[in-house]
């Protein structure tokens, strides 16, 4: 075996190990060229305007989005594509429809837990509802763009291609789990929904071969906890005028700390909205 043939096949292509590492490797450097060289710029910029901007999660987006343009430049010949985000996965059906479930896999559940008294609606000082809306979704939109593309973005084809699509999505939605022990609030049976969202998230991704699909899915499910409930997503509090809704139940069923999203029944939530999404794809390719 020459070299060439150690980290290239026949066709001329990296293999994937060599592609995940290049792709990781540039990514850590993209990290410290955008919030280093970058973002201290953007920052003074927005504080002569006398702007309030959460600047992080915009960061750490662009330097991910840096890192695929790099590795698609030297190592990946269908580019964005590869990643399900060329122009075909850029449908306004398939963002919708995740968009929709995204939002239903939550608001369902939150509504059966209001029903029961164990979420109950309390007033808060007043407010503007629409603009804590604009304001976490300026929060969240980047953050949940970032995640998927950590998470499902080229990292994640390069495993389904290495792996095959079960390995690939086990392992990534764990990692994607216990990521988030460093949240506030965090418990192993959090971890757990949060690993059910990345298989979830993933199925998204394999069924509509859309990652801004799984994108509108994330945000959607976070906005619906944040912006509609003024609840917490991920043990993250936001500002909550006008109302809130608080936890009157117990932990296992309304999540505690953590907010709806940690409960069992935005776990069931999560695995009727990926049942559906396979029943739904299986009978599409039914003749």
């Amino acid at each position: 075996m020459t070299a060439r043939d150690f980290f290239r096949d026949s066709t001329g292509t990296v293999r994937p190990p060599w592609r995940l590492v290049i792709f990781a490797a540039v990514s850590v450097v993209s990290l410290f060229v955008v919030n280093g060289a970058i973002a201290p710029f953007v920052s003074s910029a927005i504080a002569l305007t006398g702007a309030r901007v959460v600047l992080y999660p915009w960061v750490l987006l662009a330097s991910s989005v840096l890192a695929h343009l790099v590795t698609f430049h030297f190592v990946e010949p269908r580019r964005w594509a590869s990643a399900a985000l060329g122009a075909a996965a850029f449908r306004p059906r398939l963002i919708a429809t995740g968009a929709l479930l995204g939002a239903v896999a939550i608001a369902i559940p939150c509504a059966l837990l209001l029903a029961i008294g164990w979420l109950r609606v309390t007033p808060a000082p007043d407010g503007s509802s629409l603009a804590l809306g604009l304001t976490t979704a300026l929060f969240l939109a980047p953050a949940a763009f970032w995640e998927e593309l950590v998470f499902r973005g080229y990292g994640f084809a390069v495993l389904v291609e290495w792996w095959g699509r079960r390995a690939a999505l086990g392992v990534t939605s764990a990692v994607f789990g216990l990521v988030h022990l460093q949240n506030v609030g965090a418990t192993w049976a959090s971890v757990a929904v949060v690993a059910l969202a990345g298989m979830f998230l993933g199925a998204v991704v394999l069924l509509t071969r859309s990652l801004y699909a799984a994108f509108a899915a994330h945000l959607a499910w976070n906005w619906t906890l944040a912006g509609v409930l003024h609840t917490a997503v991920s043990g993250i509090p936001f500002v909550t005028p006008d109302y809130q809704v608080i936890d009157a139940g117990p932990n296992w069923a309304t999540g505690g700390m953590w907010g709806p999203e940690g409960g069992v029944p935005a776990a069931v939530g999560l695995v009727g909205a990926t049942i559906y999404l396979y029943v739904r794809r299986r009978r599409r390719e039914e003749p």
